[in-house]
């Protein structure tokens, strides 16, 4: 994902990285040659000609209109669920931190071995969480968190998340077990974990369950119909400026595609997507600073930007 400050509107204009306009730049070059082809036939140029009214190109582009609006919505809908799941997942870390400085036996709050075991668990998670949603390799940055032991134990399992979940979750029984948690506050430490799991498990359905191909099929090839007919529709009425108007009309339609095709899939690796790398960073700066740790390594900071940015 691009994290950046808001651009000047001139320099807006101008965005390229970032922007879906590189990788639609052939098929524009495709309309723009179709629509070539329509002014030069119009014009006798060629021995052929196609002319089409712009009434059936109203009304399909309305109704095209309306289907993006929806494909947009429902793809910007998984991408805003699952940034609040990680907001979810920094605040319960967070919490089950806290409690673990304040209410297990510990001296004014210290961050004692026991507690620095937890929190090298909830760093742990994140990072699992991040590599199980894309499908990467997690050793190298699990192992910078866990022993070796408990590391093959997380590595051995299909779920790695949900596995420091459950070796959170020991964690509490040992330390009530072994007295340094009052019954009571099992419960406070449980309720968060339960929210850990929440935040699993949603993160696994958004993945597991994409918008209904059939549904993007159908939006995809109608955009595309529609911009390659467009200029033969456009040249009776603009001429000369057909090629302009219909790249550009192919430019939005196509761009809002694209732009739904990326954030259907939020925990992917696209400009779009959600800078994940960034959030597990911020999750492991916040865990220590609550134990008073100095920031060994600054998190990733916004291009153009003056200071960390830890994505909340």
């Amino acid at each position: 994902m691009i994290v950046r400050p808001r651009l000047h509107w001139f320099r807006m204009l101008l965005a390229w990285h970032g922007s879906v306009l590189p990788q639609l730049l052939p098929r524009l070059f495709i309309v723009l040659a179709i629509s070539i082809v329509a002014t030069a036939s119009h014009d006798h140029i060629l021995r052929f000609t196609v002319n089409l009214s712009t009434v059936p190109f109203s009304l399909v582009g309305i109704a095209l209109a309306v289907f993006l609006g929806f494909r947009n919505n429902a793809s910007y809908d998984r991408y805003w669920e699952a940034r609040k799941l990680w907001g979810q997942l920094l605040n319960e870390s967070r919490s089950l931190v806290r409690q673990a400085l304040t209410l297990t036996h510990t001296r004014d709050g210290a961050a004692t071995p026991r507690v620095r075991e937890l929190v090298g668990l909830l760093c742990a998670l994140a990072h699992a969480l991040r590599h199980q949603l894309r499908g990467t390799e997690a050793r190298a940055d699990l192992a910078k968190h866990l022993p070796a032991a408990l590391l093959e134990r997380v590595m051995g399992s299909r779920f790695r998340a949900a596995t420091l979940m459950l070796c959170a979750s020991e964690w509490v029984q040992r330390e009530a077990r072994d007295q340094r948690v009052d019954p009571w506050a099992v419960l406070a430490f449980e309720r968060n974990l339960n929210g850990l799991s929440d935040v699993i498990g949603g993160c696994e359905r958004i993945v597991s369950t994409p918008l209904p191909f059939a549904y993007t099929v159908m939006i995809h090839r109608t955009v595309y119909f529609f911009c390659a007919l467009l200029p033969f529709g456009l040249v009776t009425s603009i001429g000369w400026l057909t090629p302009v108007f219909a790249v550009f009309v192919a430019y939005a339609f196509m761009a809002h595609e694209a732009i739904a095709s990326q954030i259907e899939d939020p925990f992917g690796t696209e400009d779009n997507d959600l800078a994940l790398e960034t959030m597990s960073a911020g999750i492991e700066v916040a865990l220590h600073d609550l134990l008073g740790d100095p920031v060994q390594e600054a998190a990733p900071v916004a291009a153009g930007g003056n200071g960390p940015i830890v994505l909340l």
